[in-house]
């Protein structure tokens, strides 16, 4: 039999210094927080690399093993194998308010390849303008304690308020080219109908910002060359798999919360389609379903709060390749999804609570899984078999 889940108090699972009203010493990192989660095939340990990061976004590892964490105020942090912090110079002055700021950020697909010709770290951020905010998109260098060569390759078409719903999950296809979500923006969901609008969508662009010739509506005079899917609502967790599908988790508004794959084209119905309720009212946003607009995989019992999905193709895991993990803020939950084609076969709870609002998910370039938690102390933390 597994050993039981061994559950250590809240205060020092997230990254408190007091235990039953006692100051404690800060532990040497990497700490154990659990020792051993039994799961359906895998037993597992789960591991704090780092805390004392404010509102982390986005993890990216890099070829030496350090880590790249965007922290929502502004800042990105340098984190070694060892937890030591290292915030970097040249990030832009994003607007941080509300929702907004520093968001997420993903390596070149080529990064570290000899030569260096491809070693840019790509970033999305809030950037304010006159009539509120947009998202951003910009790419650099990681120089000595500093970014360098930054250079702003995208912004959204409108700039405006209220300060949330950017969306802003990054993720390569197999082809070079990069998908960028962008939320509805949150005061007009209609937005995300609109082919006239980069809200409420999926972008598809080249390497340094642009449109590619063949991305589906640049034949559409009165639709954004950049569009690659419409009708999201807030997509903030977004992954290419194996197979070259990209699979996204979006936000619902009370209840409704989505598994989609995203297709070249496809409108997904937000909010002409949703599962989900108006926050005032509590009655059902549009209809179940339509013509001419693409259905969810699966819809998230309850309220998950989606943010950050990564494919599992680790041969730690041997028994998960291929499943999905997505991360819930509201929910604190951490989902393996079983995919069967393109269908959602079974789920498993693999965390509920242990680190709290989960922010991102990766699989590191070690196979190793890699969470963030959203805290104003918040911590990079690590998955692995117990053994």
């Amino acid at each position: 039999m597994p050993a039981p889940l061994r559950r250590l108090p809240t205060a020092l699972l997230l990254g408190g210094l007091a235990v039953g009203g006692q100051a404690l010493a800060a532990e040497t990192l990497p700490e154990i927080v659990i020792e051993r989660i039994a799961t359906d095939h895998h037993d597992l340990r789960l591991e704090r690399l780092a805390t004392g990061l404010e509102h982390p976004w986005a993890v990216a590892q890099l070829p030496d093993g350090s880590f790249l964490v965007s922290e929502r105020p502004g800042r990105l942090a340098h984190i070694s194998e060892n937890g030591d912090i290292r915030h970097l110079e040249g990030v832009p002055e994003v607007n941080a308010r509300g929702q907004g700021g520093l968001l997420d950020v993903v390596l070149h697909p080529e990064y570290g390849s000899e030569g260096g010709e491809q070693d840019w770290i790509y970033f999305t951020w809030s950037q304010a303008g006159s009539g509120g905010t947009a998202t951003a998109l910009s790419r650099a260098r990681l120089g000595d304690g500093a970014l360098a060569e930054v250079e702003e390759l995208f912004v959204e078409d409108r700039f405006s308020g209220p300060g949330r719903h950017y969306g802003s999950r990054l993720a390569w296809l197999p082809d070079g080219t990069l998908l960028m979500s962008i939320g509805d923006r949150g005061s007009h969901p209609e937005r995300s109908q609109d082919q006239g609008d980069h809200a409420g969508s999926v972008l598809r662009l080249t390497e340094t910002g642009e449109a590619p010739e063949d991305n589906p509506f640049v034949d559409d005079a009165d639709a954004l060359d950049e569009l690659y899917s419409i009708g999201n609502r807030n997509i903030q967790g977004m992954v290419v798999n194996a197979a070259g599908q990209v699979w996204a988790t979006e936000h619902g508004p009370r209840g409704g919360d989505e598994l989609n794959l995203i297709e070249a084209g496809e409108n997904y119905g937000w909010p002409e389609v949703s599962l989900g309720r108006d926050y005032a009212t509590g009655r059902p946003i549009g209809a179940d379903s339509l013509p001419g607009m693409r259905d969810p995989v699966h819809v998230f019992d309850g309220t998950l709060a989606p943010s950050g999905l990564a494919e599992v193709a680790s041969e730690h895991f041997p028994e998960w390749q291929g499943s999905l993990l997505a991360g819930g803020l509201r929910s604190q939950l951490l989902k393996r999804l079983v995919l069967e084609g393109n269908e959602v076969a079974e789920s498993e709870v693999i965390l509920d609570g242990e680190i709290g609002r989960i922010r991102d998910v990766r699989q590191g370039r070690d196979g190793a899984l890699y969470l963030l938690d959203d805290d104003e102390r918040g911590s990079l933390f690590r998955l692995m078999p117990a053994q």
